[in-house]
């Protein structure tokens, strides 16, 4: 087992080492680009939005209910829930949210293009096909991925906002003074530079294995459970790493 891991790994560098060149066509690629950045970052933004507002409004209640000691100032409640939100949610949880949607995507896309043989014709024509297909989509991915983080910490915000204006569970003054409270401006910078790292991992990963599918549709389809299952493992690894790193 660890040897295989060991041939993937190299396997996987390989690959990078092939798609991270310069490209072939440079019009061709701005135009890849923006069709990515497109599908793969603009189209998540209504699933960010919504998991978003929802998963804020949760954290504020499970806060409201759970800080009930006289002790501890109403205005935690408004802290906490943005404290969770910037540090790990809006980048880590969020990012393995995306790993199923644009990882299941890039590698049944990728994957279907190897059994139809499109590959196959893109080298035919003397392209370097993964530096063709994959780099437009890592690119456009780590370059709209900062603006999915940030949104999701101002839905997140406005979903316990929402709690403190229609519930009495908290009043609004002591909510907006809890997320104002304290506030430290690394932590988003510290969020935004999780993302870029995992939206590469999201997007490499799922290119490797949807590149080097073998047979028919049975193996697309498990090609793509496999980069969803690696990315969010290598996320969690990366999350781990990079908090050691940023926030010491």
């Amino acid at each position: 087992m660890i040897l295989d891991s060991i041939k993937t790994f190299g396997k996987y560098c390989l690959f990078m080492a092939q798609v991270v060149r310069r490209p072939d066509k440079w019009r061709e690629f701005f135009k890849s680009l923006i069709f990515e950045i497109s599908k793969l970052g603009v189209d998540s933004i209504p699933l960010v939005i919504i998991i978003s507002l929802f998963i804020g409004a949760v954290i504020c209640i499970q806060m409201t209910i759970n800080i009930t000691s006289p002790l501890i100032p109403a205005y935690s409640t408004g802290m906490a829930t943005r404290e969770i939100l910037v540090l790990e949610f809006s980048s880590t949880m969020m990012c393995l949210i995306l790993a199923g949607k644009v990882g299941s995507n890039i590698a049944s896309e990728i994957g279907t293009m190897r059994v139809t043989e499109q590959i196959d014709a893109i080298e035919i024509m003397g392209l370097n096909s993964a530096n063709f297909i994959v780099f437009p989509k890592i690119i456009g991915f780590v370059l709209f991925v900062p603006v999915l983080c940030i949104l999701s910490m101002f839905m997140g915000l406005v979903g316990g906002a929402l709690i403190a204006q229609f519930t009495d569970m908290i009043s609004m003054e002591n909510y907006i003074y809890g997320i104002q409270s304290f506030f430290v401006p690394w932590n988003v910078y510290y969020s935004i530079i999780k993302t870029v790292v995992f939206a590469y991992l999201i997007t490499s990963i799922s290119a490797f294995y949807g590149f080097y599918v073998k047979g028919g549709a049975l193996e697309v389809g498990k090609a793509s459970t496999n980069a969803v299952v690696s990315s969010s493992i290598l996320i969690l690894l990366a999350d781990v790493i990079l908090t050691k790193l940023l926030l010491q």
